[in-house]
């Protein structure tokens, strides 16, 4: 029977190929969010890993990785003075025991100017890629291979035989605004960080080339996303919160939610919580899908993260949940590995 299921989600899927990738933990793939994001974060290296197993209890594994590196050219920690950034990722979504998946990988170009007043950037990013997909029909079953009695192979599916791997070209840009108080004189207790982007991606709308099918089209995906984090004055807690909304051909996706954060460990007076070691807690929504509880850790430029989704809508009958890790390393000036610059 999983093959089956398996079966039926595969031709789903054929059906809603518009539908690109997501994680949970949005704002711990920001290359995947925007690429205007590219190189705006306290530092100058970051390195970030993440890990998706979606559909737990479904009988069959579907999985999301990706890892993403951006870097900043021509900053200076001395003056606030226009540079850029420079990103690269890549991931692999596969599920179902057909396999079929998603492996791409793209590059991120960003301008990185401050806005007159200390903590105020605006970058706007041009990402640029390939993605390639494919699978392997021979390992499932339909329902047309039921023999009134049992799974019986020999008979016709009366499917597609296989699935034809194809690549294609991926084009995507974003604008970004961003206000850090670490890099203004704010005591701690008053840090604040305000985000705004807006972004597009498959702006070129690639062709999928299925197996009989054709003129299918990767729909372009726009992205709006928000977000606010405060410190609470004369106490070592903070507060997050973010919103995030996806438009893709008929497909949209709203996630809301937030975290609080209590501060373990102090960092510099001036340098806001971003640079202090704290432990998070708090819960998303996916509106109609799934609510979604995290922890975070964040300590000398390491940040792990785990959450988990709590399926709320209809298809709960089938799965249980999805659970999602992240790790990332970021150079900043009080990181475990730091490399100072001017």
């Amino acid at each position: 029977m999983k093959k089956l299921i398996a079966g039926i989600v595969l031709l789903s899927g054929l059906q809603v190929t518009a539908q690109d990738i997501h994680f949970s933990q949005t704002a711990e793939t920001p290359l995947l969010i925007n690429p205007g994001a590219t190189g705006v974060y306290g530092g100058w290296e970051r390195v970030q890993i993440n890990h998706r197993n979606q559909w737990l209890g479904a009988n069959t594994q579907f999985m999301t990785s990706s890892l993403a590196c951006d870097v900043n050219f021509f900053k200076s920690q001395r003056s606030n003075n226009a540079h850029l950034g420079l990103g690269l990722f890549f991931y692999n979504d596969i599920g179902g025991d057909s396999n079929f998946g998603t492996q791409a990988g793209a590059l991120s170009l960003s301008g990185i100017l401050p806005l007159g007043k200390e903590g105020h950037t605006l970058s706007a990013g041009l990402q640029g890629g390939f993605g390639m997909r494919s699978g392997d029909l021979t390992k499932v079953r339909f329902e047309s291979q039921i023999n009134g009695n049992a799974f019986d192979p020999t008979l016709p599916s009366g499917e597609i035989a296989a699935i034809n791997s194809f690549s294609y070209l991926d084009v995507s840009t974003g604008l970004f605004y961003q206000y850090d108080s670490q890099q203004a004189a704010f005591a701690r207790n008053n840090a604040q960080k305000i985000q705004v982007g807006a972004s597009m991606y498959h702006v070129n709308t690639p062709t999928l080339k299925y197996s009989g099918v054709s003129g299918d089209k990767l729909f372009r995906k726009v992205v709006v996303h928000a977000l606010y984090a405060q410190d609470i004055p004369n106490t070592k807690w903070a507060f997050e919160a973010s919103a995030l909304q996806f438009f893709q051909g008929p497909h949209t996706e709203t996630i809301v939610g937030g975290l609080m954060r209590y501060r373990f460990q102090n960092g510099s007076k001036f340098t806001g919580f971003n640079r202090d070691a704290y432990v998070g807690f708090g819960a998303y929504m996916r509106f109609k899908d799934s609510f979604i509880p995290r922890m975070t850790l964040d300590w000398k430029g390491l940040k792990f993260g785990v959450s988990y989704d709590v399926t709320i809508s209809k298809i709960k009958r089938a799965y249980q949940g999805s659970l999602e890790f992240s790790l990332s390393y970021t150079n900043l000036q009080h990181a475990l590995f730091k490399r100072r610059r001017n």
